[in-house]
């Protein structure tokens, strides 16, 4: 994304519910029942908001840990890093950073150098090596359905351009095992990306001094399964995978949230 780390594949979605995930060769030993529970922060992607995460936050922090989905701002890679880095800063004690989609590359530069991040767990989501892209990625391998035809274009200053998935096509490419109401809702309120970050290269990432997590969405439609095993192989990631679209957060909230509490262990 080379270093190769034990992949476990879940047969079946039970099996994947209820699979363990071994530890990576770079983690500590599991922190003392006495410790305080590291912050969780989510970070959601493009075409979405940070509800996205809803499931997956009312199970962490019923589990007793500290939690926050902050906005991302969708704006350029650079800034949008830069922006979740401002934030990590803010927050004392021991951090995993969770991502999804586009929220991978920006958790990949945003972790860079900050000691308190100490796993980084993604969830369908670019994982980035520095100068690539998210179209790079996105076409490395066939299967990927987000395309022009399924885009809409807005321009919203001179020069600059939104994209937003259509409405005929979302619920296919987004988000095609959740219920059509919730698919609707959720088309309705996405929130675009401009397109510049498609093009932007990522910088120095996270993930080679970090160890990492990865869930992935065998009927992604967005980001190719086979881009995600990639990505995840090359980034040494603890592996988990399960059949579901883009928005594995939601539609698997439990596995979602089961590789998040692994790598905060």
């Amino acid at each position: 994304m080379t270093t190769t780390r034990r992949t476990l594949l879940a047969g079946s979605a039970a099996a994947a519910a209820g699979a363990a995930l071994g530890a990576p060769a770079a983690q500590a030993h599991p922190r003392p029942d006495n410790q305080p529970k590291p912050t969780v922060v989510l970070v959601h992607g493009a075409f979405a908001d940070a509800s996205g995460w809803n499931d997956v936050a009312t199970r962490l922090i019923r589990d007793g840990y500290p939690v926050i989905a902050p906005a991302n701002p969708l704006r350029s890679v650079a800034s949008d890093s830069a922006y979740l880095a401002a934030v990590l800063a803010t927050l004392s004690g021991p951090i995993v950073l969770a991502a999804h989609s586009y929220g991978g590359i920006v958790a990949t530069n945003a972790a860079t150098g900050n000691p308190n991040v100490k796993a980084l767990a993604y969830v369908a989501a670019f994982a980035p090596d520095q100068g690539e892209t998210l179209l790079g990625l996105q076409t490395k391998y066939p299967g990927s359905k987000l395309n022009e035809a399924a885009l809409d274009f807005r321009p919203y200053d001179a020069g600059l351009v939104d994209g937003y998935i259509k409405r005929q096509y979302f619920r296919e490419v987004f988000a095609a095992d959740v219920p059509k109401a919730t698919a609707e809702l959720m088309w309705t309120g996405q929130r675009p990306a401009d397109a510049r970050t498609l093009g932007e290269p990522s910088g120095v990432p996270a993930w080679k001094n970090i160890p990492s997590w990865y869930l992935v969405a065998r009927n992604d439609q967005v980001l190719p399964a086979a881009a995600q095993r990639f990505m995840a192989e090359r980034a040494g990631a603890q592996v988990r995978e399960v059949n579901a679209s883009h928005v594995a957060m939601i539609s698997q909230p439990f596995a979602a949230a089961e590789l998040i509490k692994r790598a905060a262990r």
